[in-house]
């Protein structure tokens, strides 16, 4: 049974400029160090990580709860499947969150155009 869903849109442009501005320092605060190999190895990094940012809010709104409310966006990490299929990680007090609530699937959606990178997650029990 489905019993949370959250979507997220990230301005992949606002991205550019955070990491831009902020670098690593950046990347390391709210990206797994996977995350930002992954991200950099691509061509456009900064559209991956808005990808990935975008995941970490929807996780968070498919909770129910928001920034700031307890989970740190570094305990949420998207990783890939051998065939590129996205999925979500969890540690630190998003996994206590996920177990608690007795959630035993999340599904994971990432889309991106060079302006865009929209985020879904549907979370079950």
């Amino acid at each position: 049974m489905i019993i949370g869903t959250g979507i997220d849109l990230a301005d992949v442009k606002r991205m550019q400029r955070l990491l831009a501005k902020w670098g690593d320092r950046f990347a390391e605060r709210f990206f797994s160090p996977g995350e930002v190999a992954y991200c950099r190895q691509k061509a456009s990094p900064a559209i991956h990580f808005a990808a990935r940012f975008a995941a970490k809010e929807a996780f968070l709104k498919s909770l129910g709860i928001g920034l700031g409310m307890g989970v740190a966006l570094k305990d949420i990490a998207v990783v890939n499947d051998d065939r590129g299929k996205p999925d979500l990680v969890l540690y630190g007090e998003a996994r206590r969150m996920i177990d608690e609530r007795g959630i035993r699937r999340m599904h994971l959606s990432l889309t991106h155009t060079a302006e865009s990178a929209v985020a879904m997650v549907i979370l079950e029990v």
